[in-house]
This record gives C-alpha cells, structure tokens and sequence, in this order.
C-alpha cells in the first residue's frame, strides 16, 4: 500500500490594473476569495497592492494540496470569475510553491487589505537549511541508535526505508513546524523575543 502526503499549495499572482479601477480590483477580488472558500482544500487567501496609486497587485491563496487546488482552478465558478475582470486586469505572473519552502511561507489565513504591508518574504535558503538540519539531525541520530539496537539484524536498505517511512511523517507534520515557530524571528531577520524582555 502506497502512502501519499498532501503538500499544501501556494500560488502567487501578480496582475495589473489601472489605478483609478482600484475599488474595482477589490471588489473583484472579494468575490474571488468568496468563491473560493466555498471549495474543500482551500487554506487562505490575502492580496497586497505594491504602493499607493501603483497598478501592480499580488495576490496569493493556498490549497490542502495539489488536487483540491486543480478543483478551484478548473471550476465553472472561477472561470467565470476570471472572465468577469477581462478588460480590467491584466495577469502578469503566477509562481507555485510546494515542498520544502512552503514550511517557510507565512500563514495565510485571511485577507488583507491594500493598505496593510506586504507579507514577509521566505528567508534565505542557507537559514531554511540550518533549520531544516536543527530539525532532521536529532531526528536522523534517534533513530539510528534505535534501529541498530533493536533492528541490528534487519538489513541496511531495510532499516533505511523504515526510518525514512516514520521520520518524513514526523518531520513534516510535528518536528518542522514547531521548530520553524520557535525559529520564526531569526528566519525573518527579527529581534530575539528575549531581548523585549
């Protein structure tokens, strides 16, 4: 029996709108995060204007996984919902992220309004390998005293799948997302917490 892991799906979209069309752009938006909440899988949403009278807009929402998220897409609704700004927005780029980088993004849990500040960027890939390593390595050192103590007698490869089938699960649903919040202020370039104190 195969197991397969749902990996959570960003997309980043950048259009372009004339700025006097600005409250058009928002409302425009709001009916297509209305719409989208409506679907199973969907995560969040959250739309930024680069500055004050720019026609440059970023929007990102989120999916569970590759399939809930290839249902909003292709659905009647959100068609008709591309279809109804034609003429008004012009899309100019779309990024997908997956994988290691999405236990990096920040959480997208709710709209966000053209005057509020740009969510922050990933951080550099050096800190997301140290911390992926601060995270893997007691891990990866655990259950390999383990497995040569109790399992010495099981063969190499054997021993191997077995660790990587427990710890990928471990790793993705308990150890990196703790370690990514305890480390969020050193990911992100912030003043320790204990400093405020």
């Amino acid at each position: 029996m195969s197991m397969t892991l749902a990996v959570p799906v960003t997309v980043a979209i950048a259009r372009r709108v004339d700025p006097a069309r600005a409250s058009e752009m928002v409302a425009w938006m709001r009916a297509g995060t209305a719409l989208a909440e409506a679907f199973p899988g969907f995560l969040g949403t959250g739309w930024v204007q680069t500055g004050p009278g720019s026609p440059e807009w970023h929007m990102l929402y989120r999916f569970a996984d590759a399939e809930t998220l290839h249902r909003w897409e292709e659905s009647p609704q959100r068609h008709w919902w591309l279809s109804s700004a034609q003429g008004i927005v012009e899309h100019t780029r779309v990024e997908r992220r997956t994988g290691i980088e999405g236990w990096f993004d920040p959480p997208l849990a709710h709209s966000v309004d053209p005057v509020e500040p740009i969510p922050p960027a990933s951080p550099p890939r050096w800190k997301q390998a140290v911390t992926i390593w601060l995270a893997f390595f007691p891990l990866s050192l655990t259950a390999t005293l383990l497995t040569s103590r109790f399992l010495d007698a099981v063969p190499l490869a054997a021993r191997v799948l077995l660790m990587t089938i427990c710890l990928t699960p471990l790793m993705t649903y308990l150890v990196l997302p703790r370690i990514t919040r305890a480390l969020h202020w050193w990911l992100h370039g912030q003043p320790a917490p204990w400093r405020g104190l």
